[in-house]
């Protein structure tokens, strides 16, 4: 009786020993990829088999989201000396605190390794870092493709020539808010980044007509272009958008040069999804037919404070637009009339939002 107990016992404490081996790792394995990383990393003290099991799954190691946290330069540099983040592909340290240039560095001569397979770099908000850190960072990452470090008034031109040298693969670059750079860093990117598929220089007030003229001569790739609150550009530089035929998205929020010669010139980009004409205040129904005629795969379009738009462009737009068109900004054009829901999904059957000015 003794002997049938210590066996069943046995059994038991096997099969809890398999479960707790086997099972538990192959059952996290699946769920941990939607699990937080605090709670991921708890996970890895459980049990030496399920550290195993964790720290062999590669998938989870090939992004590190520092967005927001504090002390993020220890953090970042505590991590990357693990060897399980060695195949790294996305890094986010968006509106991170405390990182600084001396954590690049410190990853440069002693973890470049740990960044060599990283394609995507997020620095948004990362205030303190300069072009010292720019070349330290991008000296390590020569597979990088997508860059962006929004909101820093440290970088210049200096920083761009970095990048440009150190990582030839960039298709996405966000430069907004970058008040520092001039045409220079255009004329870098245009001669290295042919192959450049997003542009964001969103408030990057030193640039001028000839900087961005080179762009769009040399990108002819691009598929988005944000030139959001840049209102110094003249109209012979919009007109000159027509060369990116492969444009998608394009926000032109502020420029106040733009003519109906210049949008109508823009309208040969006939594969636009996503407009944004906010506060264009020399556009009237010309300009905005010409986008309707052409461009008939429009789904977002925003004709904000144009008081020179009338019903006659919305006409056309219903006409040409009617089957794509789901969002449509008119607030503060006061030449199109008020209707009622109905009557506006009459003209535009699939729209979500419609803001009219009242």
């Amino acid at each position: 009786m003794e002997a049938e107990k210590e066996e069943r016992a046995e059994a038991e404490e096997e099969e809890e020993l398999t479960w707790n081996r086997e099972t538990v790792p192959k059952v996290l394995k699946i769920v941990s990829m939607k699990l937080p990383r605090r709670v991921l990393i708890s996970l890895l003290l459980v049990s030496p088999w399920l550290h195993r099991a964790l720290v062999s799954y590669l998938p989870l190691w090939l992004v590190l989201d520092l967005r927001e946290t504090s002390n993020a330069g220890i953090r970042l540099v505590n991590a990357l000396s693990l060897t399980r983040y060695r195949y790294l592909k996305q890094l986010n340290l968006e509106f991170a605190q405390g990182i600084e240039d001396e954590h690049f560095e410190l990853l440069k001569n002693e973890c470049s390794e740990s960044l060599r397979y990283l394609e995507t770099l997020n620095l948004n908000g990362c205030q303190k870092i300069s072009d010292k850190g720019i070349e330290a960072v991008t000296s390590s990452c020569p597979k990088l493709k997508v860059f962006s470090i929004y909101w820093n008034v440290r970088v210049t031109d200096i920083g761009i020539q970095h990048l440009v040298e150190n990582c030839r693969l960039v298709v996405d670059l966000n430069l907004s808010g970058c008040k520092n750079i001039s045409d220079k860093s255009m004329q870098l990117v245009a001669e290295n980044y042919k192959e450049l598929e997003s542009l964001n220089i969103t408030r990057c007030v030193k640039l001028t007509d000839r900087g961005v003229q080179q762009i769009l001569l040399s990108c002819s790739h691009l598929q988005n272009l944000n030139l959001y609150a840049l209102s110094n550009f003249t109209d012979n530089l919009y007109k000159n958008i027509s060369h990116l035929t492969k444009l998608k998205f394009l926000d032109l929020c502020g420029a106040q040069n733009l003519s109906d010669d210049g949008l109508t010139c823009i309208s040969k980009c006939k594969d636009l999804v996503a407009l944004n004409l906010t506060w264009c205040v020399c556009i009237t129904d010309k300009g905005v037919i010409a986008i309707a005629e052409r461009c008939n795969s429009l789904e977002f379009l925003s004709l904000f404070g144009i008081v020179g738009v009338t019903d006659k462009c919305l006409e056309v737009l219903s006409k040409t637009c009617s089957n794509t068109l789901t969002t449509l900004d008119v607030n503060g054009c006061i030449g199109i009339k008020r209707r009622s829901r109905e009557e506006l999904l009459q003209l535009f059957p699939h729209l979500v939002c419609f803001r009219v000015h009242s």
